[in-house]
């Protein structure tokens, strides 16, 4: 009984010791590691957040693998990657004139991929492993939203919003970890929303699948601490709507809205770059969020609702999901003239 006694006030302490060192982080920025010539392979790369992630990497000397299931826009990326790669290698002038040349030329490749199909993953991952090398940093980036109410979209769309935006996480994650528990080396990042920490109505596919990918990126997590794998990083990044065009119209109450703001997506990926490159384990883009989800736990569900009315948060995705309605109908009205 003394044992446990004993146990229980050193876990007080570890707890206390968790959140004086989490408080001091907000004090003194932590260093961020150097990720020069660490392979890093990023989901989703052809776009959005996905762009921004090949490009805030590229800066800090990593080895790019895009992958995209557009092969088009997934060079555009690669192109904009050498381009940084270019202005960051270029030999700089030390006293003396002697120029100072990087010590090696990182790389970018692309890889053509539906992260939706698992054996397109793994026939991927295989080509990166013997065309690359083992992979140091996987970022689960791409997502998809089908953008119809729930009893108006087919059962094909849901499937493919779920198998896209948490299936293809377990996929990517099975293929590259085994190296990374051999060499207690690694990181693995999850792109998800504040959508996977509170949900709202009309994105009930779209909510389940960043539910679940929250859910698994959290057991993987406790999985990894458990091995005691400690050169192993997670990051989830929960971010809140981003102005990026995948929920174009979404709108909250107008008066809210100057103090909620979509976020930038730059701002987005920059702060998400922070909390990787200093190995911090979540990252909820504005602050509020982490308040908004702490609420969702401890409120009842009618004082919630009520909050959510108040906001415009009830039917926030009402506009968007018109929008996309009728952008369908316009196109199905064209392919039938």
């Amino acid at each position: 009984m003394m044992i446990i006694i004993a146990e229980f006030f050193v876990v007080i302490l570890k707890v206390l010791w968790a959140f004086v060192t989490a408080g001091a982080k907000w004090v003194v920025r932590p260093k961020e590691k150097s990720v020069a010539g660490q392979v890093c392979v990023i989901t989703g790369a052809g776009s959005g957040l996905g762009r921004l992630f090949a490009k805030e990497f590229a800066r800090r000397r990593a080895i790019l693998v895009l992958w995209d299931i557009n092969s088009q826009s997934n060079e555009e990326t690669a192109e904009m990657v050498r381009q940084i790669y270019h202005e960051v290698d270029t030999p700089t002038s030390k006293d003396g004139g002697v120029e100072e040349v990087p010590p090696f030329q990182p790389q970018v490749y692309t890889y053509a991929c539906d992260v939706g199909k698992r054996e397109s993953v793994y026939s991927t991952a295989e080509k990166v492993r013997r065309e690359v090398g083992e992979v140091d940093i996987l970022i689960n980036n791409a997502g998809v939203v089908s953008g119809h109410h729930l009893l108006e979209c087919p059962d094909e769309l849901i499937e493919r919003t779920m198998v896209v935006n948490c299936h293809a996480h377990f996929w990517t994650t099975k293929a590259f970890l085994p190296k990374m528990l051999e060499l207690n080396h690694g990181h693995i990042v999850t792109v998800a929303s504040s959508l996977g920490l509170f949900s709202t109505a009309g994105v009930e596919d779209y909510c389940a699948s960043k539910f679940g990918a929250i859910g698994f990126h959290e057991s993987l997590s406790h999985e990894i601490k458990a091995s005691e794998k400690d050169g192993i990083n997670m990051t989830l990044v929960c971010p809140y709507l981003v102005d990026t065009g995948m929920f174009k119209g979404c709108r909250i109450r107008k008066e809210i809205e100057p103090f909620l703001p979509p976020l930038k997506p730059e701002f987005c990926v920059k702060q998400a770059m922070r909390a990787i490159l200093t190995d911090q384990p979540m990252i909820c883009t504005p602050r509020i969020v982490y308040m908004v989800n702490f609420m969702k736990s401890i409120l009842p569900f009618e004082a919630i609702v009520c909050m959510y009315r108040f906001l415009g948060a009830d039917k926030c995705m009402y506009p968007f999901l018109a929008q996309r309605k009728e952008a369908m109908n316009n196109n199905e009205a064209k392919n039938g003239i």
